[in-house]
């Protein structure tokens, strides 16, 4: 009787032990110090949701009454389509019962403007709101959905805003970003790959499978973990980059008092 080959016998023995050969693959890359750098971030984007298209506003843009123009308008860092220079649509997944949005905020704590953060259920209910307390300076800031709010549904649509007040008092004169984000789940492979990933590998495995607030809130973690790291300062450009939001790649990461730690 002939031997049985070498790759023929591990893929017997792995089958017969349970273990799959990618989950060896993926384990032996998790452990390796060149597998836990974040290479080959490949970001594939859903399709829309069915029914209506979700809208939005990624920009500040056509601000209301005297709000002043800054050099970057207040921005959602979210997938968006685009047609004739006008957004139509603001829309991203996650996996979390809690996600976090990010949102590059030109105005400080000088202005002296009252913000806040307002997430609607798909009957335009109000199940979410907080006031935010700007940052010290211009940059992006990570604004988590609290543990107070009820867990995100599977398979519902949430619409969330982004308001800033342009006077002491709440009023009509605002400046705002608006969008649509989906909790799905993942396939059992997928999580299986997501538990034994190192987060640089995580991000890649978010960003493969179109879930973006988890893939850049992951990344956002690890650059105020290693705020001189370089490479992932420039998968984060890179990120941000390929949803056409050049302008605001290169903002600080910045806290405000209101979310001075990450989730």
């Amino acid at each position: 009787m002939k031997k049985i080959a070498q790759p023929i016998k591990l893929v017997l023995l792995l089958a017969l032990s349970g273990i799959s050969l990618l989950s060896l693959i993926t384990s032996v890359a998790a452990q390796s110090p060149l597998g836990s750098r974040l290479r080959g971030v490949r970001l594939v984007l859903p399709p829309l949701p069915p029914g209506p298209p979700p809208g939005g506003r990624i920009r500040g843009g056509a601000k209301r009454g005297s709000c002043p123009t800054m050099e970057t308008d207040l921005t959602a860092l979210v997938p968006f389509t685009q047609t004739n220079r006008t957004v139509v649509n603001v829309w991203g997944l996650t996996t979390m019962e809690r996600p976090t949005l990010w949102v590059y905020v030109p105005y400080t704590k000088s202005f002296a403007y009252p913000a806040e953060f307002v997430l609607l259920d798909e009957e335009s209910s109000p199940v979410y709101q907080t006031s935010i307390t700007l940052p010290d300076l211009p940059g992006v800031i990570g604004v988590p959905i609290g543990a107070t709010a009820p867990p995100l549904a599977v398979g519902k649509q949430y619409r969330w805003f982004f308001n800033v007040y342009c006077n002491q008092q709440p009023s009509n004169t605002l400046t705002y970003v608006e969008g649509v984000m989906q909790r799905v789940t993942l396939n059992q492979a997928t999580v299986q790959q997501l538990q034994i990933a190192q987060p640089e590998q995580q991000i890649a495995i978010y960003a493969n499978n179109g879930i973006w607030h988890d893939a850049l809130t992951t990344l956002a973690q690890l650059r105020q973990q290693n705020p001189q790291d370089e490479k992932l300062e420039t998968e984060w450009k890179n990120l941000l980059e390929a949803i056409g939001l050049n302008d605001v790649a290169q903002k600080p990461l910045v806290s405000s008092n209101r979310f001075n730690s990450l989730p």
